[in-house]
């Protein structure tokens, strides 16, 4: 599918002080980007972030930090971000403050070794990405073994991969290259995450998970763990 360009994403990005722009600069040093120790998680694809602000605003002693592709869909996390600072609860009248444990970058997933150090992120979320569907396309898929060893390169050593998506075909082709892989190991796994007590325990929803969801669709999810 085709995303149609803002032609105001640019600007808006370059002056919004929570998307880094020099995130090469930044490998191995991101405690000194947010001014703390706390542990880093970042989601690869995080679409228009409603499920990472909301795990920041939850988890104030983790830092989030959300990787976007497109620059028009980084946009519309940033500006969800940015509402946040002035929506207002009805019930309690309390503002909806700054989330000062959340970055953005906009960057493509191939580079995770170049921006991140080893044994520099706790956790990856990958949500609803792009199943690629054609055979030939199987290695960018994010859950690929080519990814896979990526990811290997930055987590830390009880680091795990959490990935959700309504795809059957790729959540079944992602459990085998987990299965596969040297570098990991399918510490959970349900194919009704919303029927699963377990898997669902604080569980947040996506965009497209609300949508899909509410269609009927089944929700998949599996938690990989490093070896």
């Amino acid at each position: 599918m085709r995303l149609r360009n803002i032609p105001r994403a640019e600007s808006v990005l370059k002056v919004c002080k929570e998307v880094v722009k020099n995130e090469y600069d930044n490998r191995g040093n991101w405690h000194k980007v947010f001014n703390n120790n706390n542990p880093i998680h970042i989601e690869i694809g995080m679409g228009k972030g409603q499920f990472l602000l909301a795990l920041a605003r939850q988890n104030p002693k983790i830092n989030y930090i959300g990787l976007e592709r497109y620059s028009s869909v980084l946009l519309r996390a940033v500006e969800k971000f940015q509402k946040t600072g002035t929506d207002v609860d009805t019930a309690t009248g309390d503002a909806g403050g700054v989330t000062p444990n959340i970055r953005f970058i906009c960057m493509d997933a191939h580079n995770v070794p170049e921006v991140f150090a080893p044994d520099e992120v706790g956790c990856i979320y990958l949500n609803f990405s792009d199943p690629w569907p054609k055979a030939r396309h199987a290695p960018r898929r994010l859950t690929s073994r080519q990814f896979l060893e990526q990811y290997d390169k930055i987590l830390a050593h009880d680091g795990t991969i959490e990935f959700k998506t309504d795809n059957r075909q790729l959540f079944n082709f992602s459990i085998t290259e987990v299965q596969a892989s040297p570098f990991f190991e399918l510490k959970g796994c349900t194919y009704d995450l919303h029927h699963d007590p377990a898997m669902n325990e604080g569980n947040i929803m996506t965009e497209y998970e609300e949508k899909f969801s509410s269609l009927g669709n089944p929700i998949y999810k599996l938690i990989a763990r490093r070896r």
